[in-house]
């Protein structure tokens, strides 16, 4: 016996990620529903070897299913979740909208999987952002072994982080440096992002630092431990899928490099490519379409006593978005609803 399922939001990019997730990790639906806004009505979708037509989330009855994978930003989960919610169905959100709420649960599932069980308070588990996802399943196999103080991360984060939008800005704007009779100025992003590189990701804060900055900093301690300190600079670069990280974590006791190798290669979730030769890292075209978070560039940080360096690599849409969604429904499923 599977699930009833249903997929909010399924033409934009995260959603057919989702479907396409689903499907590939053989979860177990018994049925399965694709809502969209009314200008998408119709729209045909594929589903492993079936191919479905959207229906209208307004006016959706979400009675009698059992979880809703929502991908529609913020404003209409704000609408929509709680109704889906107070039907019975389970919202796995993947906007910002209720990741800080005390009573909704925010889950990494190789990283806090016990506090899905939170969800009963609201009926909704959250997604945390695709920057935190990624870093915080690096962090916590080493934050296990040897207390994280600080955390100082770098971010290259993808066009696609922005939404299809975002992916067609840059591939006009690159067109166009080819073509000058074709201008596209900036719309989606700042700055021309073609050949260039943007320090600005949401809005920004009084304190200067952007909005996507302080997300990574609140969610990692949510999904951590509150007592990290994390400081970061998110960057778009001009790259279509695969978010990027440099990051410096601090220790409470000396962890040596070797060992924290190892430790990632032991940890769910995780790959290490780490070879100190030319192309002995991952860099983002080659973790396209992968579930893995990679991780290379490990090394001692000579500058403090108790430092590691490292490079971190996910697909933004997989890791950082549709495939985090469709493991919390498995755990979901594993340890509360147990019907696959």
């Amino acid at each position: 016996m599977g699930y009833k399922i249903v997929v909010a939001g399924a033409t934009g990019n995260v959603g057919r990620e989702m479907l396409n997730i689903l499907a590939e990790r053989q979860f177990p639906v018994d049925e399965i529903a694709v809502l969209a806004s009314r200008r998408s009505i119709g729209t045909e979708v594929s589903f492993g070897d079936q191919t479905l037509k959207t229906k209208d989330i307004d006016g959706f009855d979400f009675t009698g299913w059992d979880m809703a994978l929502f991908a529609i930003g913020s404003e209409a989960t704000k609408k929509y979740a709680p109704i889906a919610a107070k039907a019975g169905c389970v919202v796995i959100d993947n906007s910002s909208l209720y990741r800080y709420d005390a009573d909704v649960p925010l889950i990494v599932p190789e990283v806090n999987p016990d506090a899905i069980m939170g969800y009963t308070k609201k009926n909704i588990i959250a997604n945390p952002n695709c920057s935190t996802a990624q870093m915080v399943v690096a962090l916590k196999p080493l934050h296990d072994r040897a207390k994280i103080k600080r955390v100082v991360v770098s971010t290259y984060q993808a066009t696609s982080g922005a939404g299809k939008e975002g992916v067609d800005e840059l591939w006009d704007q690159t067109k166009s440096i080819y073509n000058p009779t074709d201008e596209v100025p900036p719309k989606k992003f700042q700055k021309q992002i073609a050949f260039n590189v943007i320090p600005h990701i949401d809005v920004f804060m009084e304190d200067g630092s952007t909005k996507e900055e302080w997300k990574m900093v609140v969610e990692t301690k949510k999904i951590v431990d509150p007592k990290i300190k994390v400081t970061a600079t998110c960057v778009r670069v001009p790259v279509f899928v695969g978010h990027a990280e440099s990051v410096n974590i601090e220790f409470e006791e000396f962890l040596d490099e070797d060992e924290a190798r190892d430790i990632l290669r032991e940890a769910p979730g995780i790959m290490v490519v780490d070879k100190r030769e030319d192309g002995g890292y991952v860099t983002p075209i080659e973790c396209v379409g992968d579930f893995a978070t990679f991780i290379s560039r490990i090394r001692q940080d000579s500058t403090i006593d108790n430092g590691i360096n490292l490079w971190c690599v996910s697909d933004n849409l997989r890791k950082g978005a549709a495939l985090n969604a469709v493991q919390i429904a498995e755990t979901l499923g594993n340890r509360v609803l147990q019907k696959g």
